[in-house]
């Protein structure tokens, strides 16, 4: 498999495709080599994704994302953010969360600063203090589906990433079964 498609992603329309920079492909159809891992997955997102509202699923999703530096999954859930409702300024500021904190509400900053501590696991441990600000927000339930789906989507992420997936041809609802 070569490492290049001769498909271009437009990003603006005003530009010609050929002044970006060729497109990969994918290193692997992990999806059609592991396809019981896939449903897997698929039925792990699903019951990780129960109770946990939606809009701050996909500004978890995105964050994630953005610190594992999927960009398969950035575009899936940017796209699925937008479509939920979400603003493009929210979007937009959550890679500087923390300087942009007036974006997000207590319990969305709670979730986001989870979500970092999950997914960048440094020093081994999520702190306690990042633990309990978000145990005063969630009840154990939804904070359990929460850090579930926080370790879901990290899950994605290492798939996305290590066989490299192309972003750019995801649709809004595309997987509604269930995916991602």
């Amino acid at each position: 498999m070569t490492t290049e498609t001769t498909t271009k992603t437009q990003a603006h329309p005003q530009t010609p495709a050929d002044a970006y920079a060729t497109e990969h492909c994918p290193r692997l159809a992990w999806t059609e080599h592991a396809p019981e891992v896939f449903k897997a997955m698929i039925r792990l997102d699903a019951a990780a994704r129960r109770g946990v509202d939606p809009v701050l699923l996909e500004l978890v999703k995105i964050r994630a994302s953005q610190l594992n530096h999927c960009a398969y999954c950035l575009d899936m859930h940017t796209k699925d953010a937008l479509a939920a409702g979400e603003s493009v300024e929210r979007i937009v500021q959550l890679s500087a969360w923390e300087e942009s904190r007036h974006f997000y509400t207590e319990k969305e900053l709670a979730a986001i600063e989870l979500t970092e501590a999950v997914t960048v696991l440094t020093d081994g441990f999520v702190p306690d203090e990042v633990y309990e600000r978000a145990a005063g927000h969630f009840d154990e339930t939804e904070l359990a589906q929460l850090i579930a789906a926080i370790t879901v989507i990290n899950a994605w992420n290492r798939f996305g990433v290590a066989t490299r997936q192309s972003p750019g041809h995801y649709t809004p609802g595309q997987f509604k079964s269930g995916a991602k």
